[in-house]
């Protein structure tokens, strides 16, 4: 099993009364809340505390891509992937993802990602979330009801552009170019590894099936709503005629770890709150725009979804209901264990900042991780070939880390 670091990059300094005085920390969040040189720090102490995972020997480090808010400060993870290719050595970097609706033309999506593959050595994962409602519809200005086909028309031109040899004309409904000729092209062939990342919509399920992908189920409502998603989408593997490889699928999981059960909440509840409280506080109107969700996925859901329930959780509420796995070292080993063998996936992707968590409570979460339960869970599924992971060049052939330049005295 794979564990992955996964950042959202949160703005740390909203107001203790935020969820009073505004309505939403998306989309019409006002931009004054904003300090750009306290978000200069928090860039570089998220780039450190991603440099920092790969050192500790994770299997990945993950990015998104957000806009118009303060929950997560990546419009462009790429950029920040572009940071991690010359200061990490050997975690896979994983972009979860590009929206590549709102991409015009989306072969932008094709040579960005191809760059970071070749920069990296081929440790590059593609990732491609159609996007959140608040992003898509209300940020980008993307019409609900044509958002997915309009999405699946860019998905194919990026991967005709990767694995056609020769330039081709593309004649698209939402995008026509008479060439398409993408330079560089990527390193891993015949493209890099596609993770698609996901919310429980039923038709994704089919659709990443079929296109033998690897599924990554992100949600921050926890386990118990997780079991019913990963449910469907292995039901659907199945019936699809495809194994039940568990690297078929991924899964996000928030994580406090301390030296005793006691102890965690007086290290990680502030954080906790101020997550699921300022960062997660999003009116339901801005959730799902009318017909951003198909009827039958509206259908499908066992319960609906909506950050208006997470105002009244206490932390008690946040460890009991498995919205966070926290505690000892041995009780976030046999809870985690627990989660991957039950929704039966391979990779976990772990958020160990969340909220205004410091950057040094930060590096302790990532550390105890790595040191004391990484090792207990990585020889789970071993039987098992992950098809879905980089394959980087070889070490002797991949550019070491840039020098450091001293200036000579005058």
């Amino acid at each position: 099993m794979k564990s992955h670091f996964f950042h959202l990059m949160p703005y740390q300094h909203l107001p203790a009364d935020f969820a009073r005085r505004y309505r939403s920390v998306w989309v019409d969040v006002p931009s004054q809340l904003y300090d750009p040189v306290k978000g200069h720090v928090l860039y570089n102490e998220y780039l450190d505390e991603l440099e920092h995972a790969d050192q500790a020997g994770f299997d990945g480090v993950c990015v998104n891509e957000h806009h118009s808010n303060a929950y997560g400060l990546m419009p462009s993870p790429n950029l920040m992937l572009a940071a991690l290719a010359r200061r990490t050595r050997r975690a896979a970097l994983i972009v979860l993802g590009n929206s590549l609706a709102l991409y015009n033309p989306p072969i932008r999506v094709a040579e960005e990602m191809a760059m970071l593959d070749v920069m990296s050595g081929g440790r590059f994962v593609a990732g491609f979330p159609v996007g959140s409602s608040m992003d898509t519809n209300f940020a980008y200005g993307q019409t609900p009801a044509t958002l997915r086909e309009k999405y699946r028309e860019a998905h194919d031109l990026v991967m005709r552009a990767w694995t056609t040899p020769e330039p081709f004309t593309f004649n698209g409904k939402y995008t026509q170019l008479r060439y398409v000729n993408v330079w560089p092209r990527p390193l891993q062939k015949p493209h890099p590894p596609v993770w698609i990342p996901g919310t429980g919509s039923v038709e994704t399920w089919e659709w990443v099936a079929r296109n033998d992908y690897s599924y990554s189920f992100l949600s921050y409502f926890g386990f118990k709503p997780a079991q019913h998603s990963m449910q469907g989408y292995w039901e659907t593997v199945e019936r699809v005629g495809k194994d039940r490889n568990p690297y078929r699928a991924g899964y996000l999981q928030l994580v406090a770890i301390s030296d005793s059960d006691a102890r965690a909440e007086a290290e990680y509840a502030e954080a906790a709150e101020y997550f699921y409280h300022r960062c997660l506080h999003v009116p339901d109107h801005f959730f799902a725009a009318p017909g951003y969700m198909t009827p039958k996925s509206m259908q499908a859901a066992k319960t609906p979804f909506s950050f208006e329930t997470l105002k009244k959780l206490s932390w008690k509420d946040f460890v009991d209901e498995g919205y966070i796995v926290a505690g000892s070292p041995a009780t976030v080993r046999d809870r985690l264990r627990a989660v991957v063998e039950e929704l039966h996936v391979g990779h976990l992707m772990l958020l160990l900042q969340f909220g205004n968590l410091s950057k040094e409570q930060t590096l302790r979460n990532t550390e105890l991780y790595a040191r004391e339960v990484m090792p207990s869970l990585r020889g789970l599924w071993s039987e098992w070939t992950d098809h879905w992971y980089p394959q980087p060049l070889r070490e002797s052939e991949r550019v070491g880390e840039p020098a450091r330049f001293v200036a000579a005295e005058a």
